[in-house]
């Protein structure tokens, strides 16, 4: 029986080499279409996904997974480990931590074999915590060393995100503090960012060209005299674009790891189509 098994959710986006690799849990979000509801990733993927928010008449929304779903992905690795570490998107843009606490509650006396830590964001600057704490448990260190492990790379990282447009985020309630950018002029493209949990703005840029040059501008000045030690581009159905981003990005951060991924059906679903961001964890 391995020591500690470690659970996040569909927003995470860790690529699957890693996630076999670490032996990494997922629990998917869910999507809400009309009287269909899909699992994040998992009954529809990103490409299905924006192709019919192309043509869809009425628009999804989003749920957290249920407290008997955390309980019973509890209980499974449970089963397999002494103890597990659940990772899970900002309670302040989804009540996902909530439901693994009810969850966890619902355990009865194994309930204090779990622990659930917060990542206060989300896409893969929360999957940089998982890596760290996963990294961690694979050479037997303590669940509390493991928590340090995404404590410490919470500290070190972040995500800064272009989108085309502020309607999405409005429309699904976590537009946050980019509230004040509303009714800018169409060309305007917001530079956000997700700080103490929540979206924040960060400011306005002209073009999308600029903004995401000035996107990378941004994840340099704050890694500015350490070591980007990984870089994510993440994005909404643009991967050509993304990958120019995560090209211009390399040759000024030289990161030691690079990942590129979909924004998920349930991230896609609140900042739209066209959106590219950019996660980092600076070296410590």
């Amino acid at each position: 029986m391995k020591r500690i098994a470690i659970l996040t959710d569909s927003t995470a986006y860790l690529p699957s080499d890693l996630l076999k690799r670490y032996e990494i849990a997922v629990i998917p979000l869910q999507v809400i279409w009309g009287e269909e509801t899909f699992l994040d990733g998992v009954t529809i993927r990103p490409a299905e996904f924006y192709q019919k928010l192309q043509t869809a008449k009425t628009m999804p929304s989003t749920s957290q997974p249920s407290a008997g779903a955390m309980k019973e992905a509890f209980a499974q690795l449970l089963a397999q480990a002494e103890f597990v570490l659940g990772i899970f998107i900002s309670s302040k843009l989804s009540g996902t931590i909530q439901s693994a606490i009810q969850g966890r509650e619902m355990l009865g006396p194994d309930a204090k074999r779990v622990e659930i830590f917060d990542s206060q964001t989300t896409t893969m600057a929360m999957g940089f915590q998982v890596l760290a704490a996963a990294r961690s448990a694979e050479q037997a260190a303590s669940v509390q060393d493991c928590i340090l492990a995404a404590e410490q790379a919470r500290q070190h990282s972040g995500v800064y995100f272009v989108v085309d447009t502020l309607e999405f985020l409005h429309r699904g309630g976590r537009i946050g503090g980019a509230q004040r950018f509303l009714g800018t002029a169409l060309n305007l493209k917001p530079l956000l960012t997700i700080a103490d949990g929540k979206v924040e703005a960060v400011e306005r840029i002209r073009t999308k060209t600029k903004a995401l040059d000035r996107l990378i501008e941004v994840v340099a000045e704050k890694t500015r005299g350490k070591t980007a030690r990984r870089l994510a581009v993440l994005h909404a159905n643009t991967p050509l674009e993304a990958q120019a981003v995560l090209e211009k990005a390399a040759a000024v951060l030289q990161p030691e790891e690079t990942f590129t991924s979909d924004l998920s059906p349930v991230i896609g679903t609140h900042v739209g189509p066209g959106t590219i961001g950019l996660a980092y964890q600076a070296g410590i």
